[in-house]
């Protein structure tokens, strides 16, 4: 079987953890690695959190989806290296060197040094992550939904100037939490971009495309906001099955339900369905699937409630093994 998977953030790569729980991919509690010869798993992953900062490329979901993959996540953060330091960051802000809201690890530092320095000789991001991914052996195939630049940004209002401006999507996540006067959000780049080397073929020769929970405006959406890919998605012969990030009212992490208000949207899962849209109309979903005790009705999407927590990649598995039964294949 072949699985492809659209991905962004700490929700993403722990969804991932769930299909290759299911599929026999990657690494078990035991320390050893799965490495199924029957299946293969791609995951399409957001680069619209990816930025330059203290000289460095920084590329966060990508890494997220590396190190959790690949035994290196911080478990209590989700994010980041585990047992990392942070001397570097501690020297930069003793010279007083901007940003002073982001912070670098140590470990993770290296990271994006080494990526750096494949970027600027000339490599694309790409063959930069497959490079990286063989330190990890993350038991997936990690492609950037894009080789160009397409940041998120987002315009608020200055809360020292008081007049809008533009900012980037991590400025607005991790120094402001979201929490400023929100107008719009602008996929800078996306027009003039392409999809990534082996994006669209992922999707059009997959058994089945899983959308993750991830949040549905600047993960997803940043994705789909890359030219080719949404109309690979709707052309795919693939059923293209949908995970709603609302549970119990609440985003699954993170401030999707923020993103969502700027939009519109509101934070339901039938309403996140119908903004995701069906294929028989103008939009992507087959299928969407809700948590057991919510409810969503979406004229040419076909629902199913099932729990959606994902406590441990065994119940995330579970969470997989319905969508998959919903697009009417088995691993």
């Amino acid at each position: 079987m072949k699985v492809t998977v659209l991905v962004g953030g700490v929700g993403g790569a722990r969804f991932l953890l769930g299909v290759q729980h299911l599929l026999g991919l990657g690494q078990f509690g035991d320390g050893s690695r799965g490495g199924s010869e029957d299946h293969d798993l791609t995951a399409i992953v957001n680069v619209g959190d990816d930025a330059w900062m203290f000289g460095v490329r920084i590329c966060p979901d990508l890494d997220t989806c590396m190190y959790t993959l690949g035994g290196g996540i911080d478990p209590q953060r989700g994010w980041g290296h585990r047992d990392e330091t942070w001397h570097a960051k501690e020297e930069l802000a003793a010279y007083g060197v901007q940003p002073d809201w982001f912070g670098l690890g140590d470990r993770d530092l290296a990271t994006h040094l080494v990526r750096s320095q494949m970027l600027r000789a000339g490599y694309p991001l790409s063959e930069v992550t497959e490079a990286l991914c063989k330190r990890w052996s993350p038991g997936a195939r990690l492609l950037p939904a894009s080789d160009d630049r397409s940041e998120t940004h987002v315009v608020i209002t200055d809360p020292e100037t008081a007049e809008r401006r533009a900012i980037h999507f991590q400025e607005w996540w991790v120094r402001y939490r979201a929490q400023v006067p929100t107008h719009s959000f602008a996929f800078v780049g996306a027009d003039k971009a392409a999809a990534g080397p082996g994006v669209i073929d992922a999707i059009t020769d997959a058994d089945v495309v899983l959308l993750a929970p991830s949040n549905p405006v600047v993960s997803i959406g940043s994705i789909l906001a890359i030219p080719g890919i949404r109309g690979a998605l709707r052309s795919t012969a693939a059923r293209v099955i949908g995970y709603s990030p609302i549970v119990a009212g609440k985003p699954l992490r993170g401030m999707a339900d923020e993103c969502l208000r700027v939009i519109g949207v509101a934070s339901t899962s039938e309403a996140v369905g119908g903004y995701y849209g069906p294929r028989s109309g103008v939009g992507i979903l087959d299928g969407w699937m809700i948590d057991e005790g919510d409810r969503a009705t979406i004229d040419g999407v076909e629902v199913r409630a099932v729990p959606l927590l994902m406590t441990d990649p065994a119940a995330t598995a579970n969470m997989v093994r319905a969508g998959l039964e919903l697009a009417g294949v088995k691993p």
